[in-house]
């Protein structure tokens, strides 16, 4: 409070938001203590899911499904603010945490980005920390949420049931002029991850946690 010239409930809100995305922990009658890295990912951090995965403990890895030039249409076109004739690459991976299938990713890049994502080990490699490394700002994502049941495709690379539950997390990533540089359409295991979300008085946080 003295460092920072804040109220005691601005301390109080913002350890309880460090503590609530994993950096800190505290019990009762002993100090904080800070944790090696965060145990939620906050989707207001742009946090990769190789990311979020090794924040976890866990090891993300992932399997390439296909990858396919085409021209945007539909919805992707319109999200990326591309012209329906535009080329564009469409990714399809399949995203585990250790040996468990836990996310189908599909997700549909420009065809700039796209040409760097097809030259990439997409197996081991982080398609979000790569483009960061060509100079493409992640600075902005719109999430919308909502279940959907597992279609053929789906169920075959998720191990369950055609119908079964999933989470689906569409999100358009944009760099600060506002160009959208991917639009992804990512299902997850129902009994795998969950989303929730932490309100204060000033803020949302919404985070995705293991079941």
């Amino acid at each position: 409070m003295r460092r920072y010239g804040v109220s005691r409930g601005t301390i109080r809100q913002t350890y309880a938001q460090l503590q609530h995305e994993g950096i800190i922990t505290s019990s009762r009658g002993s100090r904080r203590i800070v944790i090696d890295a965060p145990r939620l990912q906050s989707f207001e951090s742009l946090v990769s899911f190789s990311l979020w995965g090794r924040s976890i403990g866990e090891e993300p890895s992932a399997r390439m499904i296909r990858l396919a030039w085409g021209p945007a249409g539909g919805e992707e076109g319109r999200r990326l603010g591309v012209a329906p004739d535009t080329t564009v690459a469409r990714l399809v991976r399949l995203r585990f945490l250790g040996a468990r299938p836990v996310m189908v990713e599909r997700a549909t890049y420009p065809e700039d980005l796209g040409r760097i994502v097809a030259a990439t080990n997409t197996d081991h490699q982080s398609i979000t920390e790569t483009l960061t490394g060509h100079g493409y700002v992640f600075t902005r994502a719109s999430h919308t949420i909502d279940a959907l049941g597992a279609n053929t495709e789906d169920a075959g690379l998720l191990a369950v049931r055609r119908g079964s539950a999933l989470l689906r997390a569409r999100r358009l990533t944009s760099d600060p002029t506002g160009r959208g540089l991917e639009w992804s359409d990512d299902r997850y295991r129902a009994d795998a991850v969950a989303f929730t979300v932490l309100n204060y008085a000033d803020a949302n946080n919404l985070s995705r946690h293991l079941r």
